[in-house]
């Protein structure tokens, strides 16, 4: 399966102009059955502030949706894109959303880990649950940024039968040395493949380096970007990432009882 993971330089809460800055990334590139993932709020930049950017309803993104939905079945593929809901008690949830390649929603996720250091848990509510989707026959399991730096939840979907891992990510510059070696360490220790899709350029408040990746199963770096706005194109291979887990069969050794799974 192809995946075309689009690094953005996201226009500060203007939604109509990161839908067509997608469209003009992805036009004529993307091949039907593919799997497109699109940074974390990439409709609007990381606002943790501004009310009036939330949509839709609890676990559906409004308008962010509809473009996701659209632009999966123009694609002919599956396109997995976030943004901001509404959640109980004034709050909001950051929302992953995928759609498949007949438009029709595939699911939800909700940010496991709001990033207090950024204030998100002044306003935004914790994700309870771990979700999956089917992308042709790969089950890939979806986080947001900052619930890269708990492991314990990726051990969790993985051990479900998760074979793919994206990160949609606003990670910036401060931070950005941990990027890269904390998504090679999910792919190593899950045997998995990992896709990590940053933002680039700058918002209001910091830079973004970019570096969006693919990490193979063995840890190997497929692919990376650098920092400016690109789409990063990859082959995953279901034979190699199977073959690999039964010749060294690393997980079949995990204490569950650790994990709270027994």
């Amino acid at each position: 399966m192809k995946v075309y993971l689009v690094q953005l330089d996201i226009a500060w809460r203007d939604k109509q102009a990161n839908f067509a800055k997608v469209r003009q990334l992805l036009q004529g590139l993307v091949q039907p059955g593919s799997l497109v993932v699109l940074p974390e709020m990439f409709a609007t930049g990381f606002d943790v502030e501004q009310s009036e950017i939330v949509e839709g309803t609890s676990g559906h993104l409004g308008e962010t949706g509809i473009f996701l939905s659209r632009l999966a079945q123009d694609l002919r593929s599956t396109v997995q894109g976030s943004g901001i809901t509404p959640a109980q008690e004034g709050k909001r949830q950051n929302l992953a959303e995928t759609f498949g390649p007949d438009g029709e929603r595939l699911g939800s996720f909700q940010k496991l880990h709001p990033f207090t250091f950024g204030g998100e848990q002044k306003r935004f509510q914790s994700g309870e649950e771990l979700q999956w989707y089917y992308a042709g026959p790969w089950k890939v399991s979806p986080f947001i940024c900052y619930d890269l730096r708990f492991p314990e939840v990726f051990r969790h979907a993985v051990l479900q039968g998760a074979q793919v891992l994206t990160v949609a990510a606003n990670w910036p510059s401060p931070r950005q040395a941990h990027w890269l070696p904390l998504l090679q360490a999910r792919a190593i220790e899950n045997q998995c493949y990992v896709l990590g899709v940053n933002r680039c350029g700058s918002d209001k408040f910091l830079r973004y380096e970019g570096q969006s990746v693919v990490y193979g199963p063995l840890g190997e770096q497929l692919a990376v970007a650098g920092a400016e706005e690109c789409v990063l194109e990859v082959e995953l291979n279901l034979e190699n990432l199977e073959n690999w887990r039964t010749k060294f069969p690393v997980l079949q050794d995990v204490k569950r009882r650790f994990l709270g799974l027994e």
